[in-house]
């Protein structure tokens, strides 16, 4: 399967060495940076004599990839991604898919209508971990579901956002929520049943003068089945990262996962339990490098066998519409000061430019 990397920026190694170890044809490498295309095709081993492109429709036209990811910054993930789509090229879209519903709305619908594979990069689905309390929820193991929470509390200073212009603006990234919090919303919105009646929420810049974003999230979930949810995410965690922590309660169990990536089982409680805690603590444990954890590997396999036997992704391009609505849900309901119904209609990270102006 023919297959091209757009945006060769730090987190393309991932996606590159994950490729890699699927057996895709690398037809090509772009960046609107030659260097960085440059620089990423030199750590994929046989790849010497790929084209780089500074152009991505130029790469598009030429090299007609089957499957592309799209790994620029955040503000160019839509346009692009919509683009490839409509050549009928099937995507692995970074977080976030996009940073407004129109375009979110636009990607799933295009999926469809093309009838191509869309894959949202939620690669923390693919955890031991998670995998082992998706199943729990689905066995039932924890009858009614209660309340969750979501929290990732860690320290992003100065020297990250300089990494990159977009880094902490409206129009390229949003702030914690969108960046650095959204796989664990995501996990949070999947697990807790999918349907939210609405959230309510607080945000604000407390330590970071130099972005246009928040630095901190604070908000409630109501979902549809009647549970609720709690979500914080910061980058103000003095002096590095804290933690990053994911909870799951029910009438009759209660999990807690952590680690690196929520990779690893810290609790696990059920009245009904075949196997011992430690015991799944065993088995479901990674210690994974980085926050990234292993998950994009199996990501990957995951959407070579979908584009094969023509069925959806285990992550759809519906579940990265999921993840962004919640976020813009977050960030209108603490602009305004009151809760917002969910389905979000029309809603933009642009829509809060200015908010934290000083």
């Amino acid at each position: 399967m023919k297959y091209a990397i757009i945006g060769c920026g730090r987190i393309s190694d991932l996606h590159a060495k994950a490729a890699k170890e699927c057996g895709l044809e690398f037809v090509g490498f772009c960046d609107i940076i030659k260097e960085k295309a440059l620089g990423r095709r030199a750590t994929v081993p046989s790849c010497e004599n790929v084209p780089v492109y500074t152009d991505y429709k130029e790469m598009l036209d030429r090299e007609s990839p089957e499957l592309v990811c799209v790994t620029t910054d955040s503000g160019n993930h839509a346009h692009i991604a919509i683009e490839c789509i409509k050549r009928g090229v099937n995507v692995i879209i970074e977080k976030p898919i996009a940073l407004s519903m129109a375009d979110a709305k636009e990607i799933v619908r295009l999926a469809k209508e093309k009838d191509v594979c869309v894959c949202s990069c939620h690669q923390n689905r693919f955890n031991k971990s998670v995998i082992a309390i998706r199943e729990a929820v689905d066995k039932g193991k924890f009858g009614k579901l209660l309340h969750g929470s979501a929290n990732v509390r860690w320290e992003r200073d100065k020297s990250y956002y300089d990494l990159d212009q977009w880094r902490g603006t409206w129009a390229g990234d949003g702030g914690a929520l969108m960046n650095q919090c959204i796989h664990d919303i995501d996990l949070l919105r999947w697990l807790m049943g999918n349907e939210v009646d609405e959230v309510f929420a607080y945000t604000d810049n407390l330590k970071h003068p130099y972005i246009e974003a928040e630095d901190l999230g604070l908000a409630l979930v109501k979902f549809s089945n009647g549970a609720y949810g709690v979500i914080e995410g910061t980058t103000n965690m003095y002096p590095d990262d804290f933690e990053e922590t994911l909870c799951i309660f029910g009438k009759y169990g209660r999990v807690r996962a952590g680690g690196q990536s929520v990779n690893t089982i810290e609790e696990w409680n059920f009245a009904d339990e075949s196997i011992h805690p430690e015991d799944i603590k065993k088995q479901t444990y990674e210690n994974p490098p980085n926050v990234y954890g292993f998950g994009h590997s199996a990501l990957y396999k995951d959407v070579c066998d979908a584009i094969k036997n023509n069925r959806p992704p285990y992550i759809t391009a519906e579940d990265g519409m999921r993840a962004v609505e919640m976020i813009l849900a977050i960030y209108k309901s603490a602009a305004l000061g009151k809760p917002v119904k969910l389905p979000l209609d029309d809603c933009s990270t642009l829509d809060f430019k200015g908010r934290f102006d000083k």
